[in-house]
């Protein structure tokens, strides 16, 4: 499903993003990416879908080598990639409903395709009551569950989920994480990338640990214990 093969990237000022990391994440793992700030993980987030490019090696998403995939492509890819970051980057001036449905116009799907796309979408994450809400009149967790909600729109394999805890409290974390439990159990690959220990301990799947730029540990059913 997703393969680095010896990739490293390197950033103007010989800054160290990544160093000569080779990985294999399955079809329908739960992964966590952990390590403490600066580590990497951010980086690792940005080549996988295609916000940077490796200085060096290869990265390849389901078939598809992206270390090649040309700016035009991109949009595909991320189509087949659902990203979910810490801010939630709604739109204010438009309900939880148009904010999920915006992501299919954009891509130019049809009328009737939205009409019965989003509310399976607004389902699967318990806003079905709230889709004529704006972000503003909704909770932090609800608005990353509709971040969620417009990252499954597009039926991806893969979903990337860089600190999607990280401006919640305690209730909101957990729910999220059981989202995000939910929706690996419909086989969907899940790379959760986060500093949240106590988390990645709860979940007991596999834990891929990064430190300066280098992969120092993964373990099947680990702990993050740096």
């Amino acid at each position: 499903m997703i393969r680095l093969k010896n990739v490293s990237k390197i950033y103007p000022g010989n800054i160290v993003g990544l160093q000569n990391v080779n990985l294999h994440i399955r079809p329908g793992e739960f992964v966590s990416i952990v390590g403490q700030s600066g580590t990497g993980k951010t980086t690792l987030v940005k080549l996988l879908i295609s916000e940077e490019r490796p200085s060096s090696g290869q990265i390849v998403i389901g078939g598809w080598d992206i270390s090649l995939v040309r700016s035009s492509e991109v949009p595909l890819l991320r189509r087949q990639i659902g990203v979910v970051f810490q801010d939630f980057k709604l739109l204010p001036k438009k309900t939880v409903y148009e904010n999920v449905a915006f992501a299919l116009e954009v891509a130019g799907v049809r009328s009737s395709r939205i009409r019965a796309i989003v509310p399976q979408a607004l389902k699967i994450v318990g806003l079905t009551d709230k889709v004529d809400r704006y972000p503003r009149q909704i909770s932090g967790g609800e608005q990353q569950r509709v971040v969620i909600a417009r990252s499954l729109v597009h039926r991806p394999k893969i979903i990337v989920a860089d600190e999607p805890t990280g401006n919640l409290d305690s209730i909101n974390t957990w729910e999220i994480i059981d989202l995000l439990r939910r929706i690996n159990g419909f086989g969907t690959t899940v790379v959760l990338v986060t500093h949240n220990r106590e988390v990645v301990n709860s979940l007991q799947r596999r834990v891929i640990t990064i430190d300066r730029g280098l992969v120092v540990s993964d373990v099947e059913e680990g702990k993050y214990v740096l």
